[in-house]
């Protein structure tokens, strides 16, 4: 009978440690970035602009900030070494301005001022991250385009407005929530360039901003 129990007792441990065995060789699933991918993304953006008069001495700098949000998809590819690469498209509503004093000089102010603003921008960028499971660091660079106006309150002044091209860099963290559900946060860096408005402006006229956004996607 004790012989009998024993291997009873024997036999119910070994198919126990068989069944943790079998338990704890299934893998887990893993998450793959590998997928197209479209969300909203709000943010807030502070930057330098100036606009300086081709034929004289007149100048203004302004310190343009404000909100933006829109949309932005893309599609990225996960390498077998965990490198992810992408392609991404955003474009945004931007209610992004700044004001000067206008000066005729340096130590000159004119009494009158100027005002540049950002309506809307987007970009077309390149993404290379490396994935963590669900965290995905990674840097995004490419070409920016924004619409500026700029206006003064200087006698016969008026708002005049165009379309500039330039370039943008950055840094950012994506997260999935879920196999699904994607989270972000990013900084980026934009020179919109410089565009040269004719008369009855006269002047050159630039913009560089900073942004901080945040984001949420839905993963195909």
């Amino acid at each position: 009978m004790k012989n009998l129990l024993l291997g009873l007792s024997l036999s119910l441990l070994a198919s126990s440690a068989f069944a943790a065995d079998a338990i704890v060789a299934e893998p887990a699933p893993v998450f793959s970035w590998t997928g197209g991918y479209i969300g909203l993304q709000a943010g807030y953006a502070w930057g330098s602009g100036n606009i300086d008069q081709i034929s004289g001495p007149g100048f203004v700098d302004t310190d343009p900030d404000g909100f933006l949000g829109g949309l932005y998809g893309g599609y990225n590819y996960q390498m077998s070494n965990n490198i992810v690469i992408g392609a991404e498209l955003d474009v945004v509503y931007a209610n992004v301005d700044g004001s000067g004093e206008i000066f005729t000089a340096p130590g000159v102010p004119s009494g009158f001022d100027a005002t540049e603003e950002l309506n809307w921008s987007g970009a077309a960028r390149l993404r290379l991250g490396y994935a963590v499971d669900r965290v995905l660091p990674y840097i995004a660079g490419g070409v920016a385009f924004g619409d500026v106006d700029i206006s003064s309150n200087a006698p016969g002044g008026s708002s005049f407005g165009k379309t500039f091209t330039g370039w943008t860099i950055g840094v950012g963290l994506d997260y999935a929530m879920t196999d699904n559900l994607l989270l972000r946060g990013e900084y980026r860096y934009t020179d919109f360039g410089s565009k040269s408005f004719g008369d009855p402006v006269n002047a050159d006229v630039d913009l560089k901003t900073n942004e901080v956004r945040l984001g949420i996607a839905y993963k195909f």
